[in-house]
């Protein structure tokens, strides 16, 4: 049964990286004095976000709810904890984690567009393309090399080849390469040029971001089945006290 973002496709993608960069553009915009505005944007994010999931299907449901929370972790660990990346006023904007479930729902929407889906094989080998330049100019070329950006852009490449959805890499590539492009060149937030080992060297962006961001979206899509059975567990009535339960033959026979 297809939902309204697999109805909306490309139109529905585009307006949540749409409302993304309308945030990010904000937050820039209100100078150093835009922590009060970085909550109210957030406020409104996890309005929008919950808007969208009103359109998706219980499984995207739950693998939005994964993603979030997996990113949000990531971000107070490897951002706020090991400052991988920073933001500008060094702590996780309140728009962050409700806007990685936007970036996935997007990611989902546009990769299962049906301009994409009738091409899902030439839209593969394009990302392959496109991504793999981008990493060998970073990795050989860039005044700042950028060997995360490589390893994240194999990644990718093994999301697309055995991954649990290429749609969503797909997508994946285009949304969140659009949102880490325009971010670092706002400067809301930006990339260090070593990770915490002080061994690998970070572009800014990385080239392969989308890869490294595909581990989130592999967490979704792994992990959902398991919630919604967990959770329809929780949520199935239970049978009143004394009630007899029927005998397997006759569950059969209904």
């Amino acid at each position: 049964m297809k939902t309204e973002l697999d109805r909306l496709g490309a139109p529905a993608s585009l307006l949540m990286m749409g409302w993304l960069s309308v945030v990010l553009g904000l937050d820039r915009a209100g100078g150093d004095g835009t922590l009060w505005l970085q909550r109210g944007l957030g406020v409104l994010t996890w309005v929008v976000l919950l808007v969208a999931l009103r359109r998706v299907s219980p499984m995207v449901r739950a693998q939005t709810a994964v993603v979030v929370a997996f990113a949000t972790l990531v971000e107070y660990t490897f951002s706020a904890g090991l400052e991988v990346y920073t933001y500008r006023f060094d702590n996780v904007p309140a728009y962050v984690p409700p806007g990685h479930g936007l970036v996935y729902l997007s990611a989902f929407a546009l990769g299962h567009a049906a301009f994409v889906q009738r091409r899902l094989r030439a839209a593969e080998l394009l990302v392959l393309v496109v991504g793999g330049g981008w990493a060998a100019y970073g990795l050989f070329l860039a005044d700042r090399p950028d060997a995360l950006g490589a390893f994240w852009f194999v990644c990718l490449a093994g999301f697309l080849a055995w991954g649990p959805s290429k749609q969503v890499y797909v997508g994946a590539f285009v949304v969140v390469s659009w949102l880490e492009l325009l971010g670092t060149h706002l400067g809301t937030w930006a990339w260090g040029t070593h990770d915490f080992t002080g061994w690998v060297t970070i572009g800014n962006p990385p080239s392969g971001a989308a890869g490294g961001y595909g581990w989130f979206d592999l967490a979704g899509l792994l992990l959902a089945p398991y919630i919604l059975r967990a959770t329809g567990r929780l949520t199935r009535p239970r049978p009143a006290p004394g009630s007899a339960r029927p005998e397997p033959e006759d569950a059969a026979a209904h």
